[in-house]
């Protein structure tokens, strides 16, 4: 059965696991106290130019995003975020889970437009009864989007100085950052994200690690006790050297960029195999993940053989499946996939 439903079905790649091997043995202070915490730390703030930028380590991204909201906004705020977002879809009400409100805005193609996201604000204070309202207290995005969309460096500037202008803070949702950042014809690299977001984390759970998420605070002004904050709700790990080890292996000679190109090279064979063989690409992604949409009865003949993502019905006859690759999909596997298109 081939695989591609998602892009962490795999362990670890190998030089993170080594890492992990050759220091299994090391006793290490616990919470993230450690040396490898700390110069996971250290290679991150450089990778982001970023000198100044405070880094945490946790290990989901649905336990970071939880995390990081209740650290932030206050009891009378919620988080915008695109319609699609992975907050309002698929985070089983995380948010809401700690008394705040996801405040929903039309997305496009999975991100959220400046020009949306400033209409907005604009009308929320613009309404009489807004005191009695949930504020806008943050805006979430996510790069990639859920649909492998990316934001442009323009696009990123635009949001930035709409959140500063009603001093919001821009949160970025990174699982999937690694892929984002290799994709063809971006031009946002790391350092651009840590200029223009306030707070953003890089997925090592969907990018080469067993499990692992870092938040980045660029400016340095992470929130008084941000470690006992993370103990509150359950996510500071006793043995942090875990994350710490394996985000330091990511962040040496550049593993993290490189391993991600192999999820663009694989999905790039998927879409263009595709559009040779007639299929209507539902999404024009550029990243790792590839949305089609197939009639009923292909798509039965190929569960068969290929595990992939349900996304949505497309009509009575026709529906939307996904094929997201990863660091770990393999040319051989591409190509029997092809073979069966």
């Amino acid at each position: 059965m081939l695989s591609f439903v998602n892009d962490y079905s795999e362990g670890a790649h190998p030089a993170v696991l080594q890492r992990l091997i050759d220091t299994n043995m090391e006793q290490l202070p616990g919470y993230g106290r450690d040396r490898y915490c700390s110069s996971a730390a250290s290679k991150i703030a450089e990778a982001c130019s970023c000198p100044q930028a405070q880094v945490f380590f946790m290990a989901g991204g649905t336990q970071t995003n939880q995390t990081i909201v209740s650290c932030i906004l206050k009891p009378w705020q919620g988080l915008v975020a695109a319609d699609t977002g992975h907050v309002n879809v698929h985070e089983a009400g995380a948010i809401e889970a700690v008394d705040h409100k996801v405040l929903t805005v039309e997305g496009d193609r999975g991100k959220i437009r400046p020009d949306t996201l400033d209409s907005y604000l604009e009308g929320f204070y613009a309404d009489g009864n807004h005191e009695q309202m949930v504020f806008p207290g943050m805006v979430y995005i996510s790069h990639p989007t859920e649909y492998g969309t990316l934001y442009t460096r323009q696009e990123l500037e635009q949001l930035s100085d709409i959140c500063h202008r009603y001093e919001i803070p821009l949160y970025l949702d990174g699982a999937r950052l690694g892929y984002g950042l290799v994709a063809p014809g971006t031009d946002v690299d790391l350092d651009d994200i840590a200029a223009l977001c306030d707070i953003f984390y890089i997925g090592g759970t969907k990018v080469g690690a067993l499990c692992g998420e870092a938040v980045v605070f660029p400016k340095g002004d992470a929130p008084e006790h941000m470690s006992t904050m993370i103990k509150r709700r359950g996510a500071l790990l006793a043995k942090g050297r875990l994350l710490g080890i394996q985000f330091d292996a990511l962040f040496t000679d550049d593993l993290y960029k490189r391993i991600s190109r192999n999820a663009i090279d694989t999905a790039t064979m998927i879409k263009d195999a595709l559009r040779e063989k007639g299929y209507q690409i539902y999404m024009d992604s550029p990243t790792n993940q590839t949305f089609v949409r197939l009639d009923n009865r292909k798509m039965e003949e190929l569960a068969e053989h290929v595990a992939f993502d349900f996304w949505e019905r497309s009509d009575a006859d026709h529906t939307i499946i996904r094929f997201a690759t990863s660091w770990a999909t393999s040319i051989e596997d591409t190509k029997a996939l092809i073979d069966l298109l």
